[in-house]
């Protein structure tokens, strides 16, 4: 696999690259020789997390940033160039999917915090990044969608919604920067995560799919390194399904 997907030279920024399928990106982006940039809400955790990667033998770099807030987005990409003088690898993965009662009861503020997470951070860190990527060397962008884009349910409204518009975004960010920069997605079925443990017995079975299972964080690692490296030439534009055989 290394050959495969050989990384080395390159830099990686990942979002929410903390824990869950961001931290096994990481690490995974990382022993095919990347250097990367971990970022989530809590530095301790990022730092603990590129701690893991400097073991390995790659330079890290932990910053602290909410994705959801505008304004703070500049300052991770600058310090991210300032660190690596790159970045050639962009996943967008924080995100956060919160249960409502109803559509009703269903808040101003919790709305715009789904979307201000889900889809405006990722429109404006696109931007940002894959602006300097066309500029110079190209690279690649990955956007961590959800099986809810395309299997919505009323409990989850406003997030299926931002993760729908995070697809489109996806195909009209890849026709912008192209052809230096090649936009994918990715779109995960149910994952044996941190937010895993409290779910019922029911939920981590997952008897709806095809595999009868949840998925294992690692088993995202494939999909993000084929998308993240050269051997996806000639795929943009894409979003595909990591679920299991969602019907």
């Amino acid at each position: 696999m290394k050959d495969l997907f050989d990384l080395s030279g390159k830099v990686a920024l990942v979002t929410g690259g903390s824990r869950g399928l961001g931290r096994q990106i990481v690490k995974a982006f990382a022993e095919q020789g990347a250097d990367i940039v971990v970022t989530s809400r809590k530095i301790e955790n990022c730092r603990a997390v590129a701690g893991e990667v400097e073991a390995m033998g790659r330079r890290a770099l932990a910053y602290g940033c909410n994705v959801a807030r505008w304004a703070e987005l500049t300052g991770l990409v600058d310090a991210a160039y300032a660190a690596f003088g790159r970045i050639d690898i962009l996943v967008n993965n924080a995100g956060s999917s919160p249960l409502a009662p109803s559509s009703l009861e269903t808040s101003e503020d919790l709305f715009d915090k789904i979307v201000a997470l889900n889809f405006k951070g990722p429109f404006r860190l696109m931007a940002l990044v894959g602006s300097r990527m066309a500029a110079g060397a190209g690279g690649a962008i990955i956007n961590i969608s959800s099986a809810a884009a395309l299997r919505p349910r009323p409990e989850i409204a406003p997030y299926a919604g931002a993760k729908a518009g995070l697809n489109a975004i996806t195909t009209a960010f890849a026709f912008e920067y192209g052809p230096k920069v090649r936009v994918n997605g990715i779109s995960p079925g149910r994952f044996l995560t941190d937010i895993s443990h409290a779910w019922s017995d029911e939920a981590r079975e997952n008897s709806a799919v095809a595999l009868r299972r949840a998925g294992r964080p690692e088993e995202i690692v494939t999909a993000a390194l084929y998308l993240a490296s050269g051997h996806s030439g000639f795929t943009t534009g894409s979003v595909i399904s990591v679920d299991g055989g969602l019907p």
